[in-house]
């Protein structure tokens, strides 16, 4: 897999039928290791290594509806009083972001009301805080880490 923009981190691996799978912490299972599966796991690592968010208050690969559409984000961080603090997007390092993807994440961000944003193809990381009032994001230079 591609080197990504984010520090080294260890990963599981596993090998069957040919294809490569990676285990995920939060899910606690082997994942299909996909380009966008590579940068996901590295994102997670970075929320619990570097940013030094609890394991319980991360989630990921979850189904939401968006006008009766099923969707899926990649990955949450939950406040303790159970409110989103922080959505992920990610894309795979050959995925450009772009207007579309901050698109995508702000009509997610519609339902799920988080605070901060990232969008990622983990090369390339943008963070934003919402600013609901105004009805815009306000792009960061990095996301705030755990309290």
């Amino acid at each position: 897999m591609k080197k990504l923009n984010f520090p080294v981190y260890s990963f599981r691996f596993k090998n069957s039928e040919n294809k490569v799978a990676i285990f995920d912490e939060i899910r606690k299972k082997f994942i299909l290791l996909t380009p966008e599966e590579w940068v996901r796991q590295h994102t997670v690592q970075f929320l619990l290594q570097d940013k030094k968010f609890p394991k319980s208050y991360i989630n990921v690969e979850k189904l939401i509806k968006i006008n009766n559409l099923s969707k899926r984000y990649d990955v949450v961080v939950f406040q303790p009083n159970g409110e989103i603090f922080l959505l992920i997007e990610c894309k795979a390092p050959e995925v450009p972001i772009s207007q579309n993807t901050f698109d995508q994440i702000a009509r997610y961000n519609l339902v799920l009301k988080a605070k901060y944003l990232m969008v990622t193809n983990g090369l390339n990381h943008y963070f934003c805080q919402m600013d609901f009032e105004n009805e815009k994001y306000i792009f960061l230079n990095e996301l705030p880490a755990h309290e």
